[in-house]
């Protein structure tokens, strides 16, 4: 199948790949254009767990307040270079990142992050409400795991989906930028704020 300019166009606007890119990854699926998208953000994907281990340090506080001054955050979003921290597309993510912490409440970056006493604590109340509702022994190790699955992906912001495309998560949203950028990336601290 030919590969129109047209459809590179296509694939370039809904995914923010390069022509060279985008080329490939239609020649690949056939010009497929929803297949392609698929293919460049698994290939992206693999890049961006190749730089994971790249040192990060530079980048930028950003911040938001939402409408009505009643929430606001503070973000340090960390990058390789001071380059990549000033181009538009890291400001966008800066922003998105800092606008989801304000609407999601998350209370940690990493499941790294979380102390042991808390999780403790949540191990503690997850296996009373199994008991209390009269599960075998068997069952309730497996209702706590569950749990502390559930308790990650709310408190922890890179497992939380990502509020304007809930197909994401924010870790994936990251991942998607370090495949774009080229440079590892990775949230530094954040404060939320609440009147």
């Amino acid at each position: 199948m030919e590969i129109t300019a047209a459809m590179v166009k296509e694939l370039r606007s809904q995914s923010g790949a390069g022509i060279m890119e985008c080329k490939s990854a239609l020649k690949e699926t056939q010009g497929d254009v929803e297949e392609a998208i698929t293919f460049l953000r698994k290939k992206g994907m693999a890049k961006a767990d190749k730089k994971a281990d790249r040192q990060t340090s530079e980048g930028v506080v950003g911040s938001y307040i939402h409408q009505g001054g009643k929430i606001g955050v503070m973000l340090q979003l960390n990058c390789e270079t001071d380059f990549v921290a000033n181009t538009p597309d890291f400001q966008t993510l800066v922003k998105d990142i800092a606008m989801h912490i304000a609407a999601a409440k998350p209370r940690f970056a990493t499941r790294e992050e979380v102390t042991e006493d808390i999780l403790e604590k949540e191990r503690e109340i997850y296996a009373h409400q199994a008991k209390e509702s009269g599960k075998p022994e068997n069952i309730i190790e497996k209702m706590v795991t569950g749990k502390m699955e559930k308790f990650y992906g709310e408190s922890c912001v890179l497992e939380q989906p990502f509020i304007k495309d809930t197909n994401i998560t924010i870790g994936e949203l990251i991942k998607q930028k370090i495949a774009l950028l080229g440079e590892n990336i990775n949230i530094g601290q954040f404060s939320r704020f609440e009147i």
